[in-house]
This record gives C-alpha cells, sequence and structure tokens, in this order.
C-alpha cells in the first residue's frame, strides 16, 4: 500500500460534477470553516508533535514523515528505481533523493546501481530499516484502532470513503489544468 492509496484502492473519485457551495451562505461558509480548523488541526495542533514522537520517535533517531513514507514503499518490494520512487511517493526526485539520502545515513536502506543498467540508481531498505518500519507500523495500528473505536463501523466506512474524496478533490483542485 503507499501512502497515497487506501487498503482496497479508492472507492470513489472526487466527484465528477463537484455539488456548489455557496461561501455566502452562513451554513455553508460555517462548516468550512469548521473543515478548515480541522485540517489546520490534523497539521499543526499541538497534539500533532507528540504524536509525531510517538510515532517516529524524538530526537536525532527521529524519522521525519517523509523518510517514513519512504520506508512504507521500500518494505513493499526487494527494490526501487529513485525516479520509480519519487513518483509513488508524489514528489520531485530531488526530494526523494534527499529522504533517501537520510534513511542510507541511519542505515535504513542501502543504495546501488541497477545490474541491468549502471546509469540507474537503486534503493532498498536494509534489515535496520525493516525493523525500524515494523516498530512504526505497529505504533500505527494502535493507533489507528484507538481511532477506529471511535466510531460505529459503519462510520468507519463512511469516515474512509470520505477521506478518500477529499484526497481526490485535493488532487483535482491542484492537477495542472483545474483552473
Amino acid at each position: 500500500m503507499s501512502p497515497a492509496e487506501p487498503l482496497d484502492g479508492p472507492t470513489q473519485d472526487a466527484r465528477a460534477d463537484p455539488c456548489p457551495v455557496d461561501l455566502a451562505d452562513p451554513e455553508q461558509l460555517h462548516l468550512a470553516v469548521r473543515v478548515g480548523l480541522a485540517w489546520i488541526e490534523l497539521r499543526r495542533g499541538a497534539a500533532m508533535s507528540a504524536l509525531r514522537d510517538h510515532l517516529f520517535g524524538s530526537g536525532d533517531d527521529a524519522l521525519e514523515q517523509g523518510q517514513m513514507d519512504t520506508l512504507d514503499l521500500l518494505a513493499q518490494q526487494p527494490s526501487w528505481r529513485m525516479s520509480d520512487l519519487a513518483d509513488a511517493l508524489r514528489v520531485d526526485p530531488s526530494t526523494a533523493t534527499r529522504a533517501v539520502q537520510r534513511l542510507v545515513r541511519s542505515g535504513l536502506a542501502a543504495r546501488s546501481t541497477s545490474v541491468d543498467d549502471g546509469r540507474v540508481v537503486m534503493v532498498a531498505i536494509t534489515a535496520a530499516g525493516a525493523s525500524r518500519h515494523a516498530e512504526v507500523a505497529e505504533r500505527r495500528g494502535r493507533l489507528m484502532a484507538h481511532l477506529m473505536g471511535a466510531y460505529e463501523p459503519a462510520e468507519r466506512v463512511q469516515l474512509a470513503d470520505m477521506l478518500e474524496r477529499f484526497v481526490a478533490s485535493i488532487d483535482t483542485f491542484v492537477a495542472p489544468d483545474a483552473h
């Protein structure tokens, strides 16, 4: 599973015909503000720093979110071409290179040249990287069980569907031809 892909694949793309939103309507504006504030809290709320520390560690040994996203992908297959890894991470190749360099310096990933084409850089997770990934995955699993426990089973499906649609809507909004 890549960070951008849900477990069973996207269940629904952003609506082909979006429902109009009139921010001049006080009720719709209030809802938009609530969503915006919740988004801010998700990104930078006081609890997020503690959660990041819990999941990824703290101090010199801490992983950054981008490094963990990279480890998530590296754990899925024996090795990745750097260009394919950048595409899967949905980042610029230089951003992927920096994340991999930090993982290599920490002993969590290894770079090599392709046996098929010496010009191609390959990257793979190391045993230490797989162990670190498993530790974080276990902590994330406990977090997800806790978060999902706040919802009834039917609400969990709705939450997943709505979050997937939210992400797809953002992707549609920022697409090069969107505006």
